[in-house]
C-alpha cells in the first residue's frame, strides 16, 4: 500500500479529553441503569405475582439486551473508537422520548424522567462537542484529506 492508500487513524497519543470520558461515563451509567431495571423486572416477574408473568420476563430480558448498546458505546468511547459515537447518540435520542413519557406520569416516575432528560441532554452536548469529535477522528462533511 502506498501512503496515499493508507487509512488515517486519529491521534490517540495524547490524553483522552475529559468531555469524551464524561460522555462515556454517562453512556455507561445509562447502560447500567437498564441492566438493573431489567434484572429487577425479571426477578419480580419470576418471584412475584405479576399480572402477566410472560410479559414481565420478556420486558426484563429486553431491557438487559437493550443495555448492550450504551455499554458497548461507552467502551468504544473510552477506547476512542469513531464508530462508538453513533450508538451513543442513538441511545440519547431514544432516551428523550422515554424521559418525556416519565414526566407525563403522575407518580414517582417524574424524578426519574427529570434525571433521564438531564443525562441524555448532557451526553448529547458532550458527544457533539468539537473536542470530542476530533478525539474520535471524525471529520465533518467536506473536510476530506486529499
Amino acid at each position: 500500500m502506498s501512503s496515499e492508500q493508507t487509512p488515517t487513524t486519529p491521534d490517540i497519543t495524547g490524553p483522552r479529553p475529559r468531555r469524551l470520558t464524561y460522555a462515556a461515563l454517562l453512556a455507561a451509567l445509562e447502560g447500567l441503569a437498564l441492566v438493573v431495571g431489567g434484572v429487577w423486572i425479571l426477578v419480580l416477574g419470576l418471584t412475584g405475582e405479576p399480572d402477566d408473568r410472560r410479559q414481565a420476563v420478556t420486558g426484563g430480558i429486553t431491557l438487559v439486551v437493550l443495555a448492550l448498546l450504551p455499554l458497548l458505546a461507552a467502551r468504544g468511547l473510552l477506547g476512542r473508537r469513531s464508530w462508538s459515537r453513533g450508538p451513543a447518540v442513538i441511545t440519547q435520542l431514544m432516551a428523550l422520548p422515554v424521559a418525556y413519557n416519565l414526566l407525563q406520569a403522575d407518580s414517582m416516575a417524574i424524578p426519574a424522567g427529570i434525571a433521564l432528560a438531564v443525562v441524555a441532554v448532557a451526553a448529547l452536548v458532550l458527544l457533539v462537542n468539537p473536542e470530542t469529535t476530533r478525539a474520535l477522528g471524525i471529520r465533518g462533511p467536506g473536510n476530506v484529506e486529499k
